[in-house]
Order: structure tokens, then sequence, then C-alpha cells
């Protein structure tokens, strides 16, 4: 079993080669943040494998952080993608505010 846990780990690092090329050629930021979730998934998935074929337990604890990190990272970029740059949303603020003073007046 640990053979084929430690196969698995090496395709899946493998596997990672094409998206990692992706990360610097990526079209548009969102693409990039898509691989770049992929490899915290994968890493995840290298790391439980390689636990369970090391029979090293710490390393589940360390991919459940991995884990945590990379949903917060994902929930991170959602928000300042749908919210737009800082200082876009300060200056649209703004300019709502100068609009009601201009419907008071």
């Amino acid at each position: 079993m640990s053979q084929l846990a430690l196969l698995l780990a090496t395709l899946l690092l493998g596997n990672l080669l094409l998206p990692l090329w992706w990360v610097l050629r990526g079209p548009t930021a969102a693409d990039r943040m898509l691989v770049a979730l992929l490899f915290g998934t994968s890493g995840v998935a290298v790391l439980l494998l390689l636990a369970q074929a090391l029979a090293a337990e710490p390393l589940v604890d360390v991919a459940l952080v991995f884990a945590v990190l990379a949903a917060i990272t994902g929930v991170a970029f959602a928000q300042r993608a749908w919210r737009g740059p800082p200082d876009r949303a300060r200056r649209d603020n703004l300019s709502l505010k100068e609009e009601k003073r201009h419907d008071a007046d």
C-alpha cells in the first residue's frame, strides 16, 4: 500500500508541471488564482498520501492547515475581485455621497 501511495504522490506532483506554466502565462488573475488553488488541493493530497505511506501522522495536520489556507485564500481573492481595487471602492462611495447631497439640494 505504501508503494502505491508514493506512486500516486509522484504522479500528482508530476501533474502540476503544466499548471506551473499556466501560473506564469495565465491570461487573467482569476486563472492564476485557480491554478494556485489547484496547487493547494494537490499539495494536500500529496501530504495525505505521504502521511499514509510513511506512517507520519503530523503530515495530516500540515495537510489540514494547507487546506484551510487554500480556502481562506480563495475567499479573500473572491472578495477582492468582487469589490475591485480599494481606491475604486472609496471613489465610488464618495461619488454616491456627492450624488445624495446634490439630490437633497
